[in-house]
């Protein structure tokens, strides 16, 4: 698959479902750990995602049109300190609403920065994805940061500390575009997979 054709749909403080009725990718991932360069590598657009040296940038839930077929939706960032605990309970609670109330999510991608074991934060948002019951992905960002030798060995606390294998684990860099067709080619089966119809005889 490529995202020949991406444009920003609207920044939403409360979860409301976008009017087309499309399968959906979610981004998430703390304050920093390259959610909006990896937007944009994606869709090799350089400022379709808003980034910021700023960790907390992203505050509200952004949707994507990707090649009129589905929608990505760009979390807010968790794990920013210098946010207050209102505002940390603010985000926390729109990001339960998506999850509970999206019908069309395929896909979490769950972003971790491979230069560093995952913190507390990333570590419940892992056991809130497998408490969703639905499918996600851990991609570890700023895989240009390491050599191809040593990413092995900053994989392992990441798998170790989320639960999953180094084959569930993909290292992605958004300044080079390592993992990139790889990370494109998991989205395009997880939108194409077909869906049991409801009255489907067993």
């Amino acid at each position: 698959m490529e995202i020949k054709k991406a444009e920003f749909v609207t920044s939403m403080s409360v979860y409301q479902p976008p009017e087309q009725t499309l399968p959906q990718i979610a981004v998430a991932g703390k304050s920093n750990v390259g959610k909006s360069s990896l937007i944009n590598s994606l869709c090799r657009r350089k400022a379709l995602a808003r980034t910021s040296a700023t960790p907390g940038k992203t505050r509200l839930i952004n949707l994507f049109l990707l090649n009129d077929n589905f929608h990505l939706v760009d979390l807010p960032g968790y794990g920013f300190a210098k946010v207050d605990k209102k505002e940390k309970l603010r985000w926390g609670e729109m990001m339960e609403k998506y999850f509970r109330e999206t019908e069309e999510l395929k896909l979490t991608l769950h972003l971790v920065d491979i230069r560093h074991e995952p913190t507390q934060d990333d570590i419940q948002m892992n056991m809130f994805l497998r408490g969703t019951g639905q499918p996600f992905f851990v991609v570890a960002t700023k895989a240009d940061k390491i050599s191809r030798g040593a990413r092995m060995k900053h994989l392992a606390p990441i798998c170790r500390a989320l639960q999953v294998q180094p084959w569930q684990v993909l290292c992605y860099s958004s300044e080079n575009g390592d993992g990139r067709e790889e990370l494109l080619k998991k989205i395009e089966e997880a939108i194409s997979e077909p869906e049991m119809p409801e009255n489907a005889e067993e």
